[in-house]
């Protein structure tokens, strides 16, 4: 059995949907499925970049303990809604959009008037509902991007006087599954194949958050590793080496006792007692060879030998 370690492959995924996969990677050293799963998970969920809501402003407004006229939501309930709008951000740069809505109706995030740096992915999202046909809604929306979780605290809208903050989620990954189960490569049976499932919000495909995932575990890991590198062993490669190494071993078993030029008194005590080949010869243990017509002690030995020169 190879003393390194498999290097691990992505062997299949499985796309339920635009927002959710499954991915299969093995083989994985034994433990290392858990381990493996348990660090993508973590990275998955607090770590690959999203944008979000971090401030708004409404006229007329200066805080959110209070009600707007003509509106059937209070200032709580629109911020709780602005936190479940999804947005694609191209840039890294703060962008703000406004919302104009005026007469009754339902206020949804396809009222937003964006720009062309920013995209709204759940369109149907509701934010408010003006239930007077007389008022109007005006709504600046600050939208960054991030990532992780950022509390109020930690906003640039405390230093605005006229924009509330907001705690911002800035994950697109919804949830993440792993399971571990055991696979083989070859002989070796106890290894580990690992299923992870990334569900995400449909700003980021699952494919994509998942590379990203990756790709920054290896940066970290890397980082503390310096210059160290060790070899891995390719799937493959492993799967072709141990093939060989059979057939290799079949060969030399099936070796003629002739063949390795014994004593001829040896030679002819073994073929007498119909062992023709050296895995005839693995088929006996030490003592049922002593017992052999004609094959003692000093025989014995004298195989043990030649064996161990062909190192058997």
């Amino acid at each position: 059995m190879s003393k390194m370690i498999h290097t691990p492959g992505l062997v299949a995924v499985d796309d339920h949907s635009a927002g959710s996969s499954t991915f299969v990677i093995e083989p994985l050293q034994t433990g290392y499925g858990m381990t493996l799963g348990n660090s993508l998970r973590r990275v998955l969920l607090s770590s690959i970049g999203g944008a979000a809501v971090t401030s708004f402003k409404i006229d007329g407004i200066t805080h959110e303990f209070t009600t707007i006229k003509g509106v059937k939501e209070d200032v709580i309930a629109i911020m709780l809604n602005l936190k479940r709008l999804r947005f694609r951000v191209y840039g890294d740069d703060a962008q703000t959009v406004r919302i104009v809505k005026k007469g009754k109706g339902v206020v949804t995030a396809k009222d937003i008037q964006l720009n062309a740096d920013v995209e709204v992915v759940n369109t149907d999202q509701e934010i408010a509902t003006i239930d007077d046909d007389k008022s109007t809604l005006i709504m600046d929306l600050v939208i960054e991007t991030g990532r992780g979780y950022r509390t109020i605290e930690e906003s640039t809208a405390k230093k605005q006087s006229d924009f509330v903050a907001i705690d911002a989620i800035f994950s697109p990954v919804v949830r993440v599954r792993y399971k571990v189960d055991k696979t083989r490569v070859g002989q070796v049976i106890d290894l580990d194949r690992l299923s992870l499932t990334v569900d995400t919000d449909g700003t980021i495909t699952p494919h994509d958050a998942f590379e990203e995932a990756a790709a920054i575990l290896v940066n970290q890991y890397s980082a503390l590793a310096g210059t160290t590198r060790l070899p891995m062993q390719d799937v493959a490669a492993a799967q072709e080496s141990e093939d060989e190494a059979a057939v290799d071993e079949g060969s030399i078993l099936n070796t003629s006792i002739e063949d390795l030029n014994l004593t001829a008194r040896t030679t002819n005590a073994l073929i007498n007692n119909d062992i023709h080949t050296i895995q005839d010869l693995f088929a006996l243990s030490d003592a049922e060879l002593r017992d052999l017509k004609g094959f003692g002690s000093k025989a014995l030995d004298e195989v043990k030998d030649k064996l161990a020169e062909l190192e058997l």
